[in-house]
């Protein structure tokens, strides 16, 4: 059943073509059950794949299907191949079960706009590029991948791009994203180098000895892709205004797929970061940390609901580079897993609420709309008690095993993460109370401005309320993939152990120090609750002392970089295109012109006639002559 991997990326490819040919024709709703099918069917692939994969012996869970052969160049050689394993299948099956929701979802969120059907042309082709990413079994594949998520996020980030704000929100994370992709690149032409292969098989088989410093070069630059693609600081702050996007763009773009890129690849190339200076992981780790605080400090004062689950997303993708630079790599992956669940039921319940409030996001004017919305309503809390760490749901579980990991790597690394788990706990307890309970703010004034048009929420319709419904229940029981309670209970630990190649960090903590950071979690989760309940429905501290102007503005850094790049940065830009221009271009268009006019004059003396030949022949004996004769002494 493995032989189906080409299958899982074939569909969602199919599904973009048929709706390139005929989806106008389609319309809707039937262009976007179209693409909801392709993506169904993908899952399906997915999962015959892992069935497939699973009857296999553990240290056997590695199929390679080479399709053709790409690009083949002397001793370098790329084919277009696929491969299967525990660690790339496990992406798939999230990346098509969460997008086959996400795309129900979307065909009733979409309901209406003009554009509909090219809508989930993007959609697909957004899923094909992704799932190339994390099948491809070679470096270049992967970054085909990479390259092709990035240009499908710019069209439906900027996808009502009537409106300039969206249009620049999705040209900032192209760029953004670009500085990243530099990364990523370098670290493809140093790993030729070393390896004469960019194939995962040949690079892993030949890593275990490799020179210190050149697998402390790669992992570096592979961080610095990784910080593009996963939003860490510096180059998170594309990720805030991808919220320009259609509701479902941002779902599935922070849950899913594009942000879980770069976590996927600094744990698939984890032989190599085995290799690389101590120093390394732990700039990983402390990259992520510093992101899930900062991130997490913003959130606290955003009033439009995405944007809270934006920075929210960012902190929560902190604390999975934070396991990845400790070495627990299956922390990192389950808490992707189980923040995929979380987060998409998040992002589209939010979608919900502001479907259901003709389109207003801003939660000072929501309030009480658990009465008015109660399946979108009873389904965000689910997600909101995971996302805060609250037992039993996914959340806990996930987000204890980083916890326990950060803290067997470093007590003080672990003290700052569990700052930025109260933090979480409290944003998204202040996103749910403003949103569905307390007084309703539906006509409130903010800043003087009433809103533009009366509202009447509504629930949404079943093809909404449908996906958030599965969603919940899996944040619900998402859980039980990874319990860490006896080894038949670790399911993923043990599924995903081929792919780690014996590079993951076995905890060695005591039972009792487990149990007492385990509570220290739950409390630590049940303190920002509380926070939150007392400051926003009991009212009993006032709100603006919590909700800085300075954590609004996001610490004031893309404002910064902002002025930066149109003041200073422009002029440098502008230099470096002068230089380019007048010293780069113009050595070479000179060294042209001396050539083209030398070769002029050359060519004067070339005048085909026989009299000239024979002169020249002439002057040159004579010269000749001349020359012997001077150099004779009589």
């Amino acid at each position: 059943m493995e032989e189906l991997v080409w299958l899982i990326p074939a569909l969602p490819l199919l599904g973009f073509a048929l709706l390139v040919v005929g989806g106008r024709r389609l319309g809707e709703p039937h262009a976007g059950l179209l693409a909801t099918a392709m993506m169904a069917g993908s899952f399906a692939a997915s999962v015959a794949v892992f069935i497939g994969l699973l009857g296999r012996d553990a240290e056997n869970r590695f199929y390679e299907l080479t399709l053709f052969e790409w690009i083949p160049a002397g001793d370098f050689s790329v084919d277009v191949g696929f491969l299967a394993d525990p660690l790339s299948v496990t992406m798939t099956l999230f990346i098509t079960g969460v997008g086959t929701l996400i795309h129900l979802f979307a065909v009733g969120y979409m309901h209406g706009d003009p554009k509909f059907s090219k809508f989930f042309v993007y959609l697909n082709l957004f899923a094909f590029s992704m799932l190339m990413l994390v099948l491809g079994d070679n470096l270049l594949i992967t970054f085909l991948g990479w390259e092709g998520v990035g240009a499908c996020s710019y069209l439906l980030i900027s996808f009502w791009f009537d409106e300039e704000a969206n249009a620049t929100a999705g040209k900032k994370a192209f760029v953004t994203n670009r500085v990243g992709d530099w990364g990523f690149m370098v670290a493809i032409f140093l790993a030729f180098f070393t390896f004469g292969s960019i194939n995962y098989g040949d690079m892993f088989s030949g890593a275990n000895g490799m020179a210190a410093s050149t697998a402390t070069a790669i992992t570096v630059l592979l961080l610095v892709g990784a910080a593009g693609k996963s939003a860490q600081f510096p180059l998170y702050l594309w990720l805030p205004d991808a919220m320009a996007g259609p509701t479902p763009v941002s779902a599935f773009i922070h849950a899913a797929t594009m942000v879980t890129s770069g976590v996927y690849l600094l744990t698939r190339m984890n032989p190599i970061i085995a290799e690389a200076s101590s120093w390394a992981p732990n700039l990983i780790a402390w990259v992520g940390l510093f992101t899930a605080l900062f991130a997490a400090s913003i959130a606290v004062a955003q009033n439009d609901i995405k944007k809270v689950l934006a920075y929210s997303t960012v902190s929560q993708l902190g604390f999975m580079f934070v396991a990845v630079g400790s070495g627990v790599y299956v922390a990192a992956i389950f808490h992707m897993i189980t923040h995929a669940f979380f987060k998409a039921l998040l992002f589209l319940g939010a979608g919900s609420v502001i479907h259901g409030m003709h389109h207003e996001q801003d939660m000072r004017r929501y309030g009480g709309l658990a009465k008015v919305m109660p399946i979108t309503a009873a389904t965000m809390v689910l997600g909101w008690l995971a996302i805060a760490g609250v037992p039993p749901f996914s959340g806990f579980w996930s987000k204890d095993e980083i916890l326990l990991g950060a803290y067997q790597d470093n007590p003080t690394m672990w003290a700052l993460l569990l700052v930025a788990a109260i933090l979480t706990a409290f944003y998204m307890s202040r996103a749910i109370f403003l949103t569905f309970f307390g007084a309703r703010r539906w006509d409130a004034e903010i800043d003087g401005e009433a809103p533009d048009h009366p509202v009447q929420p509504h629930e949404s319709p079943i093809t909404m309320w449908l996906p958030l419904v599965a969603l919940a229940g899996l944040g619900v029981v998402g859980g039980v993939l990874n319990l860490p309670f006896t080894g038949s209970t670790k399911r993923l630990e043990h599924w995903l152990e081929p792919s780690l190649f014996g590079n993951e960090q076995l905890i060695t903590e005591t039972t009792a120090t487990k149990w007492v950071l385990a509570i220290v979690a739950i409390v630590a989760g049940a303190v920002g609750i509380v926070v939150a309940f007392v400051v926003y429905v009991k009212k009993r501290v006032d709100a603006s002392t919590i909700e800085q102007p300075i954590l609004a503005e996001g610490w004031g850094y893309d404002l910064a970089v902002s002025d930066f790049m149109g003041g200073p940065g422009r002029k440098g830009f502008e230099g470096v295109t002068w230089f380019d221009r007048r010293i780069i271009d113009g050595a070479v268009n000179g060294a042209a012109g001396l050539v083209r006019s030398g070769g002029s004059l050359l060519g004067r003396l070339q005048t085909g006639y026989v009299r000239s030949s024979a002169a020249g022949i002439g002057l040159g004996a004579v010269a000749l002559l001349v020359y012997f004769l001077s150099r004779t002494t009589l």
